[in-house]
């Protein structure tokens, strides 16, 4: 099996049965704040990108590159597709002009002509990426190979037991925006700094020692800064609270713990991995490389210069009324939200700076009213500042995941009363009727029993929550007859017999309000 490193989590992997492209990032994401480190642009991606299959890990957009995979990457080439709980993965890749799927089970192994065999393990939780990580797995003539990019199950017991593996990839530095962007001293910003640092290296060692893998290679980071307002992001200060260190810095604290089977892959590495052991093979010197890492970033500062400022001037979009819009799109779904509301608990302000560099504008995500309005000068325990183009920019383009987008940019400032909210982020990276359902469904599911609250609609006792997205069916459903329709997407159901009507599977639990025994999950009435 031949791994051929891209850059950052990407990589070629090849093997006699065939080729899979993994999460080819090039162009710059977030706000033009995030770029691959080392530069990978100058690779022959006409040739790379001519592959067999292609896989991309999940939907932050250092994994999935909208303009590269449209450019580069083969139409002809079958999409593995983690099983996501959502469509907008497939969705976005159909309309880059990809064709052919391959919906992977998960966590079930999938042969694929010529011996080639894989298996995707999703991870489904609001929390995990813009709702959905996964990991693949890819053996082929006795060699195995796991690509964990960003993802963080619970445990590799599933990976294990399908064999021994001979190479696991997997991520190693920060990939977040804590604790630089917060309004701290900055003594306990590097102290914070610090600590997380510690904690993304003593995670990277569990996971090594869980799956015990012949080598190791560290990938899905850091992501370089070259804005001259995020440079100082860049770990090349001597600032231990510095939450981005390269893969030399993960070779130097590997060794401390006696790791001695890493492997770094550059940008053109290629590494031959067999049952026996891997030999690489590198564009040049690995140390002498990371030895001159502050000329490389400045470098590549200037030649990207040109495409960071033509990203800038695209943002201002004067004619959006910055706090209409967020009263049109957020409201719906804050009158919708349960769980996340609650678990939000107040009010979130963010101050808009206006283009002069000076002014400010105060708006309210006020989640206990259900309603977006102007800071009315009362205490909040969440703030953000950031640049007012940058929300006028993301309601013109209509995005739905503002973690995906502004947060991971890190070019905001924050402040909060209190620890870390998942539930402020969970919020933001759902500003869509499809992933607001599901992140409510997944918290309705695992704050009570599974599907253990009931409703009534027309005479019948229904689980509250849909089995298909977990859509709120004292919103959505219509029963009709014996029939019920969830409108969110149009998913059916035998009431009586509680069969799905739409799909396999995802069977729903009902019986008539006069029954006098309630049905289980899935079973018929009598």
């Amino acid at each position: 099996m031949r791994v051929t490193g891209t850059g950052h989590a990407s990589m070629r992997i090849d093997t006699a049965a065939g080729s899979i492209v993994c999460d080819p990032w090039v162009n710059p994401a977030y706000f033009a704040s995030w770029f691959p480190f080392p530069d990978n642009s100058q690779l022959d991606w006409a040739t790379l990108g001519q592959c067999d299959y292609l896989y991309v890990s999940h939907l932050h957009r250092d994994h999935f590159d909208a303009k590269h995979l449209r450019d580069h990457i083969s139409k002809d080439a079958t999409v593995l597709l983690p099983e996501f709980p959502t469509s907008e993965m497939e969705d976005e890749l159909r309309e880059l002009g990809f064709t052919k799927f391959l919906k992977a089970p998960n966590e079930q192994v999938v042969e694929l002509p010529g011996g080639l065999k894989i298996m995707i393990q999703a991870l489904t939780s609001p929390t995990d990426g813009p709702i959905g990580d996964s990991s693949l797995w890819v053996e082929y003539d006795g060699v195995r190979l796991l690509n964990q990019n960003d993802a963080r199950p619970t445990d590799l017991t599933v990976f294990a037991e399908l064999g021994h593996v001979h190479a696991h990839l997997l991520q190693f530095s920060g990939a977040i925006w804590y604790p630089m962007v917060y309004e701290l001293p900055q003594a306990a910003k590097t102290a914070f700094g610090k600590q997380k640092r510690e904690r993304q290296f003593d995670r990277t060692w569990r996971y090594i020692d869980d799956l015990k893998a012949d080598h190791v290679f560290p990938i899905a980071g850091p992501p370089c800064f070259l804005d001259d307002e995020l440079f100082q992001f860049n770990d090349i200060f001597g600032d231990e609270g510095n939450i981005f260190p390269d893969q030399s810095v993960f070779l130097s604290e590997y060794a401390k713990v006696g790791g001695t089977n890493g492997i770094v892959l550059l940008p053109g590495s290629v590494a031959e991995v067999t049952t026996e052991g891997a030999t690489t093979t590198h564009p040049v010197p690995v140390e002498e490389f990371f030895a001159n890492k502050r000329a490389h970033l400045e470098e590549m500062r200037e030649r990207k210069r040109p495409i960071i400022e033509a990203e800038k001037a695209s943002w201002r979009h004067p004619e959006v009324d910055v706090l209409g819009e967020m009263k049109r799109r957020i409201e719906p779904l804050l009158d919708e939200s349960i769980y996340l509301a609650k678990g939000v608990g107040g009010p979130v302000r963010f101050d808009l700076v206006g283009y002069d560099g000076e002014s400010v504008e105060s708006i309210v995500v006020d989640f206990p009213g259900k309603e977006v309005r102007p800071y009315a000068d009362e205490k909040v325990r969440y703030r953000f500042r950031t640049e007012r183009a940058l929300i006028e920019h993301l309601l013109h383009i209509g995005e739905v995941d503002w973690v995906n987008s502004l947060f991971l940019s890190c070019r905001f400032s924050a402040a909060r009363i209190g620890q870390y909210n998942e539930f402020v982020y969970a919020f933001f990276k759902c500003l869509s009727e499809e992933r607001l359902q599901y992140a409510e469904g997944w918290y309705d599911e695992h704050e009570r029993a599974v599907d253990a609250e009931d409703i009534t609609l027309d005479g019948w006792v229904v689980q509250r929550r849909c089995p298909h997205l977990k859509a709120d069916l004292s919103r959505f459903g219509i029963v009709e007859g014996d029939q019920l329709t969830c409108q969110l997407h149009g998913w059916k159901f035998d009431m009586s017999s509680g069969r799905c009507l739409t799909s396999v599977g995802h069977k729903i639990r009902a019986h008539r309000a006069d029954a006098d025994t309630p049905a289980p999950a899935g079973e018929a009435v009598s």
